[in-house]
């Protein structure tokens, strides 16, 4: 349920213009950050897909970078669990 929730909310701030124009940035990532994050909360649930979207959005805010970076989504095998 919270699942399903969290996706569509994502989905809904994708929909709706996304970071730039919420914001007015753009990710410095490749895939963008919410899409990231979707795609960690599909593969790893709720609690573990928000965890890593946020560890991302972080390094989002903190890179000074101009150019996208390449990260795609850890497969099941590479995440450890807390």
């Amino acid at each position: 349920m919270v699942q399903r929730l969290l996706l569509w909310l994502i989905n809904r701030y994708r929909v709706t213009g996304g970071g730039m124009r919420w914001f007015g940035i753009d990710c410095n990532f490749e895939p963008s950050c919410s899409a990231y994050t979707y795609t960690a909360i599909e593969r790893f649930g709720a609690r573990q897909g928000v965890r890593l979207g946020v560890n991302r959005i972080r390094r989002c805010c903190h890179s000074d970078s101009f150019c996208k970076c390449i990260e795609p989504v850890p497969e099941l095998g590479d995440v450890k669990s807390d």
